[in-house]
């Protein structure tokens, strides 16, 4: 029935099925029409019609933060032993940074472990200026595309001979290819105008130089978007001196982790910015960097907007997009207007004032019927 409607209207199919697409959440999308089916999901777990989401405090002031998150929310916790299991049951988590002993030989990071898993195989970190915040640069609106799984993260370091420590950067096309396609389809379907591929392959002929020819090929089907390459430590150059030049940028994972923060400190700090990580089957929520801003676990003083705003993405992704603008509103007008910051933003208010005057906001605004 398909394949007749196809050869005598095609381009009315065509419209049905984006008609349908475009009443879908990216959540729906994400399991009812993956790219790439790598894994055997577990079924969605959904209660009474909720959405149930996996919630991973993490360490230092992950728990801290979550706590922030779930006042707001009203959520209750969520049990951390079968972890990757609640993840892939629920299909998404919001999580904050788990500390990991990095120096120790043979520890593998969580963090990482994490993305590996569930096949999260690239983040989205958006980065843009809140007016009223004190920042080194204004009107900043940067997406930074990173691939999540492989590069130098591979983790595979070893030392063959005695004080010598080999570690490979791994680069395949298959994923390479992945991230470029989700650059230009987000691009795309944003608005956006301009892709910037970020490589150091004049260097690494074989391992930046495969992805960036990925990033190519992947550019030639978008025509209607520019596309341009730009070698990293040029790269960091231009951010600080002329930001404004990047829209949206695609890098390898070590790239990305170092340009997030440097993009972080161009617009008010690491304490702003959530990160979105997404594979076929599952998304996670955190915080964009795990430099969250100047905190010390139990002092009251950690800036909770980004993890909260973890949160905004999660309901965005949900499809409750209603409750997402209605949250974002309030912590723009904490931050903008009533300028209520916390040290790391040179203020001095307290976490529990800043997120007070979000749930002040909100309830002010309270669109329920009661």
């Amino acid at each position: 029935m398909a394949s007749r409607l196809l050869n005598k209207h095609p381009l009315k199919l065509s419209q049905t099925i984006l008609r349908c697409q475009s009443t879908l959440s990216a959540f729906e999308i994400q399991h009812k029409t993956p790219l790439i089916k790598k894994t055997t999901p577990i079924p969605i777990a959904l209660y009474g019609g909720r959405h149930a989401v996996s919630m991973l405090p993490g360490g230092g002031i992950g728990p801290e933060l979550m706590a922030y998150v779930r006042e707001v929310f009203n959520e209750e916790n969520t049990d951390l032993e079968y972890a990757i299991t609640s993840i892939k049951r629920n299909g998404v988590a919001i999580k904050g940074n788990i500390e990991t002993k990095s120096e120790s030989a043979g520890v593998i990071s969580r963090n990482v472990a994490i993305r590996n898993e569930l096949d999260l195989y690239v983040n989205v970190l958006h980065c843009k200026s809140y007016p009223g915040v004190p920042a080194r640069q204004s009107d900043i609106d940067i997406v930074i595309i990173r691939q999540n799984t492989e590069g130098e993260y591979a983790m595979l370091e070893h030392e063959s001979v005695d004080g010598v420590v080999e570690s490979m950067k791994v680069v395949t096309e298959s994923n390479s290819d992945r991230v470029a396609r989700f650059a230009f389809e987000y691009a795309k379907r944003t608005g956006r105008k301009k892709v910037t591929t970020i490589h150091k392959a004049n260097i690494m002929k074989l391992s930046d130089g495969l992805f960036l020819d990925t990033s190519k090929k992947i550019a030639e089907l978008y025509p209607e978007i520019e596309h341009n390459e730009m070698i990293i430590d040029n790269c960091c150059m231009q951010l600080v001196s002329k930001p404004h030049q990047f829209d949206v940028m695609i890098m390898t994972n070590l790239y990305g982790s170092i340009v997030s923060n440097v993009v972080c400190g161009l617009i008010g700090g690491a304490g702003l910015l959530s990160g979105k990580n997404y594979g076929d089957h599952y998304a996670v929520f955190e915080p964009g960097t795990r430099n969250t801003g100047t905190a010390i676990a139990g002092k009251n003083i950690a800036n909770p907007i980004a993890m909260l705003s973890a949160g905004v993405d999660m309901l965005e992704h949900l499809g409750n997009q209603q409750h997402a603008n209605l949250i974002q509103r309030a912590i723009e007008k904490t931050l903008c207007v009533d300028k209520i910051h916390t040290p790391d933003l040179g203020g001095t208010a307290k976490s529990t004032d800043v997120v007070q005057r979000i749930i002040d906001h909100i309830l002010q605004a309270d669109i329920r019927p009661w």
